[in-house]
């Protein structure tokens, strides 16, 4: 079997790393320029009109500044290199500082919920101003756009701090702006709707605030890869000669983009040893240029390739095995007829009610097919098929 060389030059992973850190720094930084101006201006209206309000309003923007900062902290600190200690990087310090946005977030919208109840309450007249109309004009905008485009940036990057504060900014503009309507209905009609809509608001935020967490918590756990990526490095595999599958793919998590994992691969029962180490190597490569995976195993499943009655026989029971209930995937099969011997894997979906009851029907029914061998029997977990 001959291995040629499939790589092919590109940017090192470590330089898109680089870039990506520096958009997420950039980004965050405008971030807090824009909370901080919208803190100045509004201070500055605050102490000439003497609203005690709207000058407290000024520290929100800069609580949404510091959530910028922690974004800034939290990628440099992810960004660092392995050690003893953490030999898989800190790349997981993105998902700590998502989920500490979220709960600021969160904690926004019970706080906000909580003063448009007293409010609902205990009504009073509220005062409508032209300086601070002014100031929240000013904020619906600046927030608007600046939560589109810090959101933007942060699915770009697969950044969740940067998504979860455009979200938060999002919010805000929201907020502003469902102020700007009460003022509206007021000076038209003169019936108060600011706590009301306050509160309905302040569910939207809450709700957002808590699917943010539970996605924060959910990456920290442990999510399967996207499909996308896996058929991609299950199509690079495949490329290269005498590899007829790759399976058992098992990628770990250890930050956005920052996969490690591995798999096993189908080859001819002719490959030698040596054939064998350099494909290894050649997989391990190439799956790291191309998708910036490190393979830290490489499997090996034999397949028979020169008996017609092996060939046929895997077929036969390839057929029968996918037509059990729950059964995803049968692979590694390999015939040793000298010892009436038959090995291969079941991949037996998460769906099943009971796994090991739907894996026992599948060795009943191969040995039924074929009671003069024996069968070895793997069940296997449905962990990054795509």
């Amino acid at each position: 079997m001959n291995i040629k060389k499939r790589l092919t030059p590109e940017e090192p992973p470590s330089k898109e790393a680089s870039a990506r850190e520096a958009m997420i720094v950039r980004t965050s930084i405008l971030g807090i320029l824009a909370n901080t101006f919208l803190a100045a201006f509004k201070a500055a209206v605050g102490l000439l009109s003497h609203s005690i309000a709207v000058t407290l309003d000024a520290v929100n923007n800069l609580s949404d500044a510091a959530s910028s900062l922690i974004t800034i902290v939290g990628t440099k600190l992810a960004g660092r290199e392995p050690d003893k200690k953490h030999p898989f990087g800190h790349g997981r310090v993105e998902y700590l500082t998502s989920m500490l946005i979220s709960t600021l977030v969160l904690y926004a919208g019970l706080t906000s919920f909580v003063e448009s109840v007293k409010k609902i309450i205990r009504p009073d007249t509220p005062e409508y101003t032209p300086a601070g109309l002014t100031i929240l004009v000013v904020a619906a905008l600046v927030k608007f756009f600046l939560g589109r485009y810090v959101r933007a940036v942060g699915k770009r990057v697969d950044s969740d701090s940067l998504v979860n504060s455009g979200e938060d900014a999002a919010m805000d503009s929201l907020i502003s702006a469902s102020t700007l309507v009460a003022a509206a209905v007021y000076l038209l009609f003169r019936v108060s709707l600011e706590a009301w809509l306050g509160a309905a608001i302040s569910l939207v935020i809450i709700r957002s605030g808590v699917e943010m967490l539970r996605e924060a918590i959910s990456r920290i756990l442990g999510e399967r890869p996207t499909p996308e990526l896996v058929r991609g490095i299950r199509k690079t595999v495949c490329e290269f000669p005498g590899v007829s599958g790759a399976y058992d793919m098992v990628l770990h998590n250890y930050g956005p983009d920052t996969f490690q994992g591995s798999l096993h691969i189908e080859v001819p029962d002719t490959c030698s040893a040596n054939q064998l180490d350099d494909l290894i190597r050649e997989i391990t490569l190439c799956v790291y240029q191309k998708h910036h995976v490190i393979l830290t195993a490489i499997g090996v499943y034999s397949l028979n390739t020169h008996d017609e009655h092996a060939i046929q026989m895997r077929e036969t029971l390839k057929k029968a095995v996918l037509a059990c209930p729950y059964v995803l995937q049968m692979h590694g099969f390999y015939l040793k007829e000298e010892e009436k011997r038959i090995r291969f894997d079941v991949v037996v979906s998460f769906d099943a009610p009971d796994r090991k009851e739907a894996f026992r029907k599948v060795k009943e029914t191969v040995s039924a097919m074929y009671p003069d061998y024996t069968f070895q029997l793997s069940i296997d977990s449905d962990f990054s098929e795509a």
